[in-house]
This record gives structure tokens, sequence and C-alpha cells, in this order.
């Protein structure tokens, strides 16, 4: 029951978070301490990647890097802090399935531990039963030893007892 909750839910988390990583795109050009903010990891993130481009393809890497205009850093940054966003919100509900599978894998397993436990103590119990009937067992071999089956139950003949032999006359 819990299951496809916690799955429902992860999965309106995702898709509440892409309107969200939007308005956030759009918020960040809006405010001006937060968009000089942004546009200088803009301009670093294109120097970066830039440098990154220029080294793959074998090109010259001293070259200067022209950096990009105001209204393309901040269009870069804003994606950039969206798709950060998406990504965070999908990381973190990995995280917390992960961990919610793994203390379910732990109960099961802490459920096998008793049973099998709970297995080897009836097993002990048994082993001690047969021993006690092998030693019971024992007993009666010896009793019988060397008197035959009227030994072992205590026949009577007639001749042995004399009241059986005055009520028969």
């Amino acid at each position: 029951m819990i299951l496809p909750v916690v799955k429902l839910g992860t999965l309106a988390l995702r898709t509440a978070c892409k309107p969200i990583a939007n308005r956030l795109k759009t918020e960040a050009g809006k405010h001006p301490r937060f968009r000089q903010f942004i546009m200088n990891i803009a301009q670093t993130n294109h120097r970066f990647t830039t440098q990154m481009q220029r080294r793959i393809y074998g090109h010259a890497t001293n070259v200067e890097i022209r950096p990009l205009n105001e209204e393309k850093a901040v269009q870069a940054a804003a994606d950039l802090i969206g798709e950060l966003f998406v990504f965070s919100v999908a990381g973190a509900a990995i995280i917390f399935e992960v961990q919610r599978s793994a203390k379910s894998e732990a109960r099961k397993e802490e459920l096998r531990k008793q049973e099998l436990q709970a297995m080897k103590q009836k097993d002990e119990e048994l082993e001690r039963e047969v021993e006690v009937l092998k030693s019971k067992l024992e007993e009666l071999e010896q009793l019988t030893k060397g008197k035959g089956l009227g030994g072992i139950f205590n026949f009577r003949h007639g001749h042995d007892n004399p009241n059986a032999q005055a009520k028969a006359t």
C-alpha cells in the first residue's frame, strides 16, 4: 500500500519541479543583485566550457575568449539554475528511494535471520527429543534382554499363580 503512494509522490514531485524551475529562470533575470551574480556564474561557465572544447578539438587555448553579452549570460545562467534545480530534486528523490529500499531490505533480512534462528532452535529441540527416545529405547532393550516376549509383557501363566488354580477347581 505505501509503495504506490511513495512512487506516486516522487513522480508528482518531479513533475512539479519543472514549472518551479521555469519560474526560477524568469525570476532570476529580474532581481539586480541576483542578476549580476548569475551573470558572473554564466561567464565563468562559458570560459570553462570554451576552454574544454578547445582542448578536446586541439585548438589553441591561449586565445582570448569573448564574454557573452548580458542577455545571453542571464539566459544561460537561468537555464543552468533551472537544470540544477531539476537535477537536485531528482537526485533527492533517488536518494530517498534508495534509503527506503535499503531499510525494507534490512527488515526482510532481519525476518529471515529470525526464521533461521527459530528453525535452528526447533532442530535442537528435535535432536534432544531423539536423544531422549534413544535412551528410553536402550533402557527397554536392556530390560528385555534374555527375558523374551514374556518378560516384556509380564505374562503370567496359570501354574505360576496359586489363586488362579484354586478358582479353576
